[in-house]
């Protein structure tokens, strides 16, 4: 049992959660522009509400998907990259939108961790 990737799941996946289901409605330092929380964001971004419900519902599903994944490791490849393809488009709208390279930090550090829970090296 790879203790690493287990710790590396549950960081992710508790994080994005977190964000997700407990600060969304909550100003943080990361929030694209000047949004004061997620919906907020998303507008900024230029992207229908609509969008922040479907990209939020898939966050939380991938992850669960990464916590399932301890108990049933096939779930973990399929989960991380997704989590990993929606990060990056979340520096993409960060960068779309020309804020500062250090508020898309957090999704560029769980895009780097998610890639590697994908793809373990050792």
């Amino acid at each position: 049992m790879n203790y690493l990737l287990i710790a590396l799941q549950l960081i992710v996946a508790l994080s994005i959660l977190n964000v997700w289901l407990i600060q969304n409605k909550k100003a943080t330092q990361w929030r694209g522009g000047n949004a004061q929380n997620l919906l907020e964001e998303f507008k900024v971004y230029g992207l229908p509400v609509w969008m922040c419900y479907v990209v939020g519902a898939l966050k939380v599903a991938f992850a669960l998907g990464l916590i399932a994944a301890i108990w049933l490791p096939e779930l973990r490849q399929p989960a991380a990259l997704g989590l990993a393809a929606l990060l990056l488009g979340s520096i993409a709208m960060h960068l779309k939108i020309g804020d500062p390279l250090k508020k898309s930090f957090p999704a560029f550090l769980f895009l780097c961790m998610s890639l590697y829970i994908a793809f373990p090296l050792f």
